[in-house]
This record gives C-alpha cells, structure tokens and sequence, in this order.
C-alpha cells in the first residue's frame, strides 16, 4: 500500500510562504505543513491555519539558522546578539553534544518552542527540524521526549531512497547521502521507542528547493510501498528575507508543484493515497 503526506516547511518564515501553504491545501494536494513558532510571520501562519481546519500544523523546530524563542541572554552560548542560531552545523553539533551549558541551552529552547506551540490553541500534529538537525542525536532525544510532554505523536525520518529518484530523473547518489540514510536509524529507534509514528521514506532532500512539476509529477509515479512524505518549501513569490537565506531556491516552482495537475495524476498513477500523519497513528 503507497500513501503520501505532502508537506511544506518553514510556515510562518514569510507572508509569502504563508500564502502559498494556504492555496496548495486549499487548491492543491498540500496536507500538512511545519510552523517555525519565532518566524517572522508566524502570527499570520497562525491565524491562516486556523481559517484551514483541516490542515495538519506540525513544530519545525528551529535550532540552526533562524530566529529564536528565548532571548540571546537566555542563550549566550547558541545564539548571537541578533537572537538568531548560527548557521554552523558542525559547531552547534559539538555544543550540543559536548558541551553541558550548550545542552542546557537546547533544553531550555526546544520547551519554549514547544510552549509557543500550545499558546497558539492548533493541534500538534508532528515535529521535524530545521535543517534536519533533529538528526543530530541529542536534538532528537531532546525533542521527542520534552514534545511527548506536549502531546507529540508522529516526528519525520528524512530517509530517502535513490531508486525513485533514478526512475523520476537526474540523481546521482553519493557516499555523504548513503551515510545519512544509515544515521536515519538513530531517530527512527528515538522515535520508535518512544512510541511515535515515523514516515518510512522522505523526498525533498536531494531536490531541496528544486521540487520543480516535472520533477514531482515523475516523482509521484515511482513512489515505493508504504508511507512517503514528500515535503516542499513553497512561496507565492521571493522576498529579500527568502532571497537572502535560500537564493538557489525556486519557490514559486514548488508552490507550482503543489497546485499542479501532473503531480495529482503521477500519485493517481501511483495507486498512492494522499494522507496526513494522523492516519499513520499507532493505535
């Protein structure tokens, strides 16, 4: 059996990528998307999803390159004077891993994040990361157990098969990507473990921001057996803010996917079923 959950990150990050999410669940095959609680737009996310009942809103837990929920003096160690999170993978891993105060710090600001979620009265409907970094071992830890305190269920595992991705289009598969879908198992024994249901595959890695209709649409057709999410980053059009911290990205290409009648037709193709993580619940 093939199901799909279509899903877009970064929800709150603009009024732009609000827009878009509220049109591809509206007009389009766009199921769920993740709210960046310290976003910029998040209170215009927030209200958009509230007029959209049957959207399902997850946290995308920002840890990594964007704005935090506790002020810099909260977090001297992780953020900068500006509030923001570094842009360094390998230097918040190694604070977050190595260091008891940076751990600390993640502690405090992932149960904040988790906090301003509940304040906004949506159902929690899953968690991921920024960036992915929930695959870091102790964000994973820390956001499965302090999120099942705020009733989370269901948390995605960035596992992406090659396969789909030859028959779909250009891919060529690299040591860095075969490494990464061995770590997936990690967060998937988090997850597991604690009783949450995980996605068995994820597209939108290797074509992060490239998610372009013909893409998708061939995408959608050699989907595998069980539950796929395939995540995009959609936006109506490119602000400054987008252009400075995703120039290569083509937004209004994936806004497009999701609206398109090539991506329906591909899943149709498919036998795929669109659902939501609600449906994937363990009983």
């Amino acid at each position: 059996m093939k199901r799909a959950i279509i899903s877009a990150d970064d929800f709150g990050l603009s009024v732009e990528v609000n827009e878009a999410i509220e049109i591809a669940h509206r007009d389009g095959l766009l199921s769920t998307a993740s709210l960046m609680v310290a976003g910029p737009a998040a209170d215009d996310a927030i209200e958009r999803a509230k007029r959209l009942p049957t959207l399902g809103v997850g946290l995308h837990l920002v840890v990594i390159e964007g704005a935090s929920v506790l002020s810099h003096q909260r977090l001297p160690l992780v953020t900068g004077p500006d509030g923001w999170f570094s842009s360094s993978q390998l230097g918040l891993g190694v604070d977050y891993f190595f260091r008891p105060e940076g751990r600390k710090e993640l502690a405090a600001e992932i149960t904040a994040q988790f906090e301003a979620f509940a304040r906004t009265g949506l159902r929690l409907d899953h968690a991921n990361a920024h960036k992915h970094m929930h695959l870091h071992p102790t964000v994973g830890r820390m956001m499965i157990d302090i999120g099942r305190r705020y009733g989370l269920r269901a948390v995605r595992v960035p596992l992406e098969p090659p396969e789909p991705l030859y028959a779909a289009g250009t891919y060529t598969d690299t040591l860095g990507d075969a490494a990464l879908r061995r770590w997936t198992k990690l967060l998937r024994y988090q997850a597991r473990s604690a009783g949450m249901a995980t996605n068995d595959w994820c597209f939108g890695l290797a074509w992060s921001g490239h998610m372009t209709p013909d893409r998708v649409a061939a995408l959608a057709a050699h989907l595998p057996e069980g539950v796929s999410e395939i995540y995009f980053h959609p936006a109506t059009h490119k602000n400054a803010l987008l252009q400075k911290l995703m120039p290569t990205y083509e937004h209004e290409a994936e806004f497009e996917a999701l609206c398109s009648s090539g991506f329906r037709t591909g899943l149709e193709q498919a036998h795929a079923t669109p659902c939501g993580w609600q449906d994937i619940l363990p009983a």
